[in-house]
């Protein structure tokens, strides 16, 4: 009886979020005449046009700096190598202020006129210098034409080539912005790194109060916009017992009936389709032998939704089915040798956000890729939701975008990652970054 109980109020509490009421998400509009202005002066203006023009003359320099990028191995926590490179790379585009801060994150300074807000803040592009691939990948690019194929060329190499044509390029223009503009080589993007490089850019770095909007180029799409963060939790549960010999000791609690029981009450939970929300168990392990009871077993959770709200509930409900999994085991057999205990350890933390799509930032994004002749598909049009570096921000509240390299990215976290880069198309796409960026920065 007591187990049945404890079932059915889980199973209650779980359906009980999908009555969770959330805002709707904000639709993305045309963009205002006054976005559509600026653009339209800084695309038509001789300046950019010029810019444009280096890129497209340096467009096989930017694929020998994606392929000398790619080549330097980035892996998980070990991204040093590539990041002393490309800060070397930065000190060779003549920035100011060149330097590794205490997360491993690279940056410059490339000098506004001042004549901005007067608050001394600046604005941000950054691509991340870690791939998901672990030390010993085989990272050769192999090309074949416009085609170049290794791990970790599309995500994020070619955007840290790229950042590097757009400095070139202002440079040679001669281009102006009233803003400084910080170029920021990431750590720590992918998976277990948990944003640990912008985190700590905005928490505890020497600009984290001086940054008026961050864009983080990560994917090569140039008519999507992210302005929406994925938050996910990510959990490592763990159900630890006295364990003992399968056959001798039947009858004692054991820790992988518990978790058999946390995950099935976790695969019933009711969660909204939008704001989108998503939660799976990916990896499972523990236990000695088949003819053990194990003294401990665990598996490990992940959790995202578009909505922070969303996001707690999921959490909140999660917690508490780890927790009622492991009184279901002590209630159900002898706890003579000791109880089944449960912990959850939080591996990984995205927050969730959004960048509204009236603002200025997305407004002039926006009217960048109209004007590049990019067709808005979708109720949404061209605004997208990801994880990416941009959480960070807009779980704050700045103003922030991921916006693509150019050229297209095909199989993104495979050892067969390609990269295509059509010359038209790289440039075009290349181009709409450009005009957000100066957009922002306000070129003079």
């Amino acid at each position: 009886m007591k187990v049945t109980a404890i079932l059915a109020a889980a199973i209650l509490a779980s359906q009980a979020l999908s009555l969770f009421a959330f805002p709707a998400l904000a639709q993305a509009p045309a963009p205002s005449a006054a976005a559509t202005g600026v653009v339209q002066r800084l695309t038509t203006n001789e300046r950019f046009k010029a810019a444009v023009a280096k890129i497209d003359a340096e467009h096989e320099r930017i694929i020998e700096e994606t392929i000398k990028i790619t080549e330097i191995e980035a892996p998980p926590f070990k991204e040093e190598m590539r990041a002393k490179a490309y800060m070397e790379m930065l000190r060779a585009h003549g920035l100011k202020d060149i330097e590794m801060d205490a997360e491993g994150n690279v940056m410059g300074v490339r000098k506004g006129t001042g004549q901005a807000s007067g608050d001394g803040k600046l604005i941000v592009m950054s691509a991340h210098l870690d791939t998901v691939f672990p030390s010993g990948t085989n990272v050769k690019v192999k090309r074949e034409g416009d085609v170049l194929t290794a791990p970790g060329i599309g995500d994020d190499s070619h955007s840290l080539a790229t950042l590097l044509s757009y400095i070139r390029a202002m440079d040679a223009a001669g281009i102006k912005t009233k803003n400084d503009i910080l170029f920021v080589g990431t750590v720590g993007e992918e998976g277990a790194g948990d944003l640990r490089g912008v985190r700590h850019f905005f928490t505890k770095g020497k600009y984290k109060d001086k940054v008026h909007a961050f864009f983080s180029m990560d994917g090569t799409n140039p008519a999507r916009l992210v302005n929406g963060a994925v938050g996910s939790k990510r959990y490592r549960v763990t159900y630890s017992g006295p364990g003992g010999h399968s056959y001798g000791a039947f009858g004692l609690v054991n820790p992988a009936f518990a978790m058999a029981e946390a995950s099935s009450l976790f695969s019933r939970i009711q969660v909204p389709t939008r704001p989108k929300t998503t939660f799976s168990i990916g990896v499972v392990g523990g236990g000695t032998s088949v003819n053990s009871i194990p003294d401990a077993i665990w598996m490990e959770v992940d959790m995202r939704s578009e909505h922070p709200a969303a996001l707690a509930a999921l959490e909140k409900r999660f917690l508490e089915i780890v927790q009622q999994a492991a009184a279901t085991e002590n209630a159900s057999r002898s706890t003579k040798e000791g109880p089944i205990k449960a912990e959850a350890k939080l591996i990984g933390d995205r927050p969730a956000g959004s960048t509204d799509p009236q603002t200025d930032l997305v407004q002039m994004a926006t009217a960048a890729i109209l004007a590049h002749g990019y067709k808005p598909q979708g109720t949404n049009a061209f605004l997208a939701f990801s994880s990416t570096d941009s959480n960070i921000p807009m779980s704050m509240g700045i103003p922030a975008l991921t916006i693509g390299s150019g050229g297209v990215g095909e199989r993104s976290h495979s050892l067969d990652e390609r990269l295509t880069l059509e010359k038209v198309e790289s440039v075009r796409g290349k181009s709409v970054s450009l005009a957000i960026l100066l957009a922002a920065a306000g070129m003079e």
